[in-house]
């Protein structure tokens, strides 16, 4: 049991004083030991001593903030119109023309749901059978001159259908276009992805910096990018989930599912900073849509 000995103002300010110094708990309790102090006494002064003091830096950092309000983040940019595809549906199941789709989950920061039953195993196996033969290291956009460049963060192989490049690619893109509720021309070619096992997609946002000088090009095409669709093809072993590290939220790879998420605007506040977690058994397969502003070419 704590001896509960009188803390005088005196010893209170020696004690505050030697930490404010860069001495620690430790030293001061042994220095009062060493003073006769016996150590479970000194124990409990030391304890209530800094629980007092942190309480009151608190109350005085809480008064500080109260009195002057943070000033707004001029730096924030205006959002712009993203895709809202539950808007109109209020179950949690529904048809999205030929195929009827659940949802899975959903996320208020980032806007986030996981679909189940976009595309059938059947088709999932066909998209990756197309692609096997065309598929090439993966990139990333350069933002210093607007084409594309290698990345140590991007380890995966990939691939791009022209719209329409297939029955099948036609199908998916239309059923995207009806679920979302986005035109199909206003979002660029679908892109298939290969994961072996270590390889990931490290942490990063899907829209450009148009402050960057890279950006110009890209946005000339199609404007900004408002929203992602990832369609996994294959439930890896292990490993694989699309993580979004800064709201904690991760969402698994399940063959024939499909993660959308938005953004409306340029700018880390959207949450919307993810990445491919490695694959640690298997491999994995996604086709990933991003959508535009406007009629992308």
């Amino acid at each position: 049991m704590k001896s509960h000995a009188k803390v005088t103002p005196e010893l209170r300010h020696w004690i505050v004083s030697q930490i404010e110094l860069g001495r620690s708990p430790v030293e001061l309790i042994k220095a009062m030991t060493d003073k006769g102090w016996p150590e479970g006494t000194a124990l409990d002064i030391m304890e209530r001593t800094l629980r007092t003091r942190v309480a009151q830096l608190k109350a005085k950092q809480n008064q500080e903030e109260s009195a002057s309000p943070a000033p707004a983040d001029e730096s924030l940019p205006d959002p712009i119109e993203v895709p809202q595809p539950l808007r109109d549906r209020p179950n949690t199941t529904f048809r999205v023309l030929d195929r009827e789709v659940r949802v899975l989950a959903r996320a208020n920061h980032p806007p986030a749901i996981l679909f189940g039953g976009l595309l059938s195993d059947e088709e999932c196996d066909e998209l990756v059978t197309l692609a096997s033969g065309r598929m090439a290291p993966s990139e990333v956009v350069d933002m210093q001159t607007g084409g594309n460049k290698a990345h140590a963060g991007r380890t995966s192989s990939g691939m791009y259908f022209l719209r329409g490049e297939t029955p099948l690619v036609e199908r998916l893109e239309r059923r995207i276009e009806a679920l979302t509720a986005w035109p199909y021309d206003r979002g660029e070619g679908l892109q298939i992805l290969h994961y072996a096992v270590g390889q990931e997609y490290q942490p990063h946002f899907d829209y450009v910096d148009p402050a960057q000088p890279g950006s110009a090009p890209f946005l000339a095409r199609g404007g900004q990018r408002v929203a992602t669709l990832i369609v996994y093809l294959n439930s890896p072993t292990a490993g694989g989930a699309t993580g979004f590290p800064d709201v904690g939220l991760e969402f698994s790879a399940v063959k024939g599912s499909a993660l959308f998420f938005s953004y409306d605007r340029a700018h880390p506040s959207t949450g919307s900073r993810h990445g491919g977690m490695p694959v640690t058994a298997g491999e994995k397969w996604i086709a990933t849509k991003w959508l535009r502003q406007s009629t992308h070419s």
